[in-house]
């Protein structure tokens, strides 16, 4: 198969799709491999590199796309990349088609067999593909957090460790995935009182494992969400329906009763957010305040850590990459569920249920269309 990886032009997205290990590991596997001029360099990765590796280098994407029976990328296709992806193509990517109807309708009407990280699913119907990108955004999401308290970018001017005589932050975090988790070790390394909300008893039962006494678990229902915001410095969205729509958990009404200059960093913002108030944002551009809360919105959190980020990210997608490659994808998702799960939109149609309902389009069953 050809495959082929191009430079991702999202606003500071700096990671890419294909490393040279994986350009070798595809060439091992009798596959061609394509790669656009510059497209690993703010990763940490040159041209030369991906030469070296067996790749051969294109000065465009769309001579890449053009050439490439599957494409493989990191961030969803942005407006200006629609027109690339042509007819029976496969793209394998993160999609985050549930917030995105543009984009869905795009690849239906061209045909394009797309395949998203974020469904692929594993024998333990875990989500291993993006599982380390909700690592690094929950890690991310405290870091960050952390920053925007500070008063010169109109936090309350709150260290959340606190220093000696002074009370320590107080941090909300809503979710107790991968990403809460992951945020919870962070938030619980610099000091600041922790609570964290699920709707399951047994991972409730697992933080308090785990963490003991330096966290607080509550129930996720409404008024615990309400009486744990109205005190709290800092509140982490962490909350996932796999291939849905986020909830909104915080409507804009609970803002006029938040601390000012109180944070909120929504990571769920790539499923439309759980803050009734999100909109996405960039990191040239990351914030924005309503009611005197502080908003941290971008959509790509670990693209500001390319490096860790990339090799986290390529390391679990490879496998099913060589899959769909040696196989062809109708092959791949029959002897794969992983696979099969991860296909959001084939010939025209939308295969995945909860994107579907999200949008309120039809949904057809894989199973009944793939050849």
């Amino acid at each position: 198969m050809k495959i082929g990886t191009i430079k991702e032009i999202k606003t500071h997205e700096y990671r890419v799709g294909l490393t040279p290990s994986c350009v070798s590991a595809y060439i091992a596997h009798g596959h061609e491999v394509m790669v656009e001029t510059g497209a690993g360099e703010n990763a940490g990765f040159q041209d030369s590199e991906y030469v070296a590796a067996g790749a051969t280098i294109a000065s465009d994407s769309k001579t890449i796309t053009d050439a490439c029976e599957m494409i493989i990328k990191v961030k969803e296709p942005i407006a200006q990349e629609y027109d690339l992806f042509h007819e029976g193509q496969i793209l394998y990517t993160y999609l985050h088609l549930a917030a995105d109807m543009p984009l869905t309708q795009s690849l239906m009407k061209n045909n394009v067999k797309a395949v998203a990280y974020e469904t692929i699913t594993n024998a333990d119907n875990q989500l291993p593909c993006l599982k380390p990108m909700s690592e690094i955004a929950g890690r991310l999401s405290v870091q960050e957090g952390a920053k925007y308290l500070e008063k010169p970018f109109g936090g309350r001017g709150v260290l959340l460790g606190g220093v000696p005589g002074v009370k320590r932050g107080n941090i909300v975090i809503i979710g107790g995935g991968v990403v809460g988790i992951n945020a919870c070790k962070m938030a619980i390394g610099c000091g600041a009182n922790v609570t964290i909300l699920d709707i399951s008893s047994k991972r409730l039962e697992y933080f308090d494992d785990i963490f003991g006494s330096r966290v607080n678990t509550l129930y996720s229902t409404d008024a615990n969400i309400y009486n744990s915001i109205i005190d709290a410095d800092l509140v982490i969205g962490a909350v996932l329906l796999p291939g849905r729509k986020a909830p909104k958990l915080i409507k804009r009404e609970h803002l006029k009763h938040m601390k000012k200059g109180a944070v909120i960093v929504d990571v769920a913002v790539d499923q439309g957010g759980c803050f009734e108030t999100t909109k996405a944002t960039t990191h040239d551009d990351p914030i924005f305040t309503i009611d005197d809360v502080v908003h941290y919105c971008v959509a790509n959190m670990p693209g500001a850590v390319a490096l860790t980020s990339t090799i986290a990210l390529t390391s679990t997608t490879l496998e099913y990459g060589l899959l769909i490659a040696d196989n062809g994808l109708e092959k791949a998702c029959k002897m794969s569920d992983s696979v099969l799960n991860g296909l959001n939109v084939y010939n025209g149609k939308c295969v995945y249920e909860g994107v579907a309902k999200s949008l309120g389009i039809d949904y057809t069953a894989p199973e009944l269309i793939l050849e």
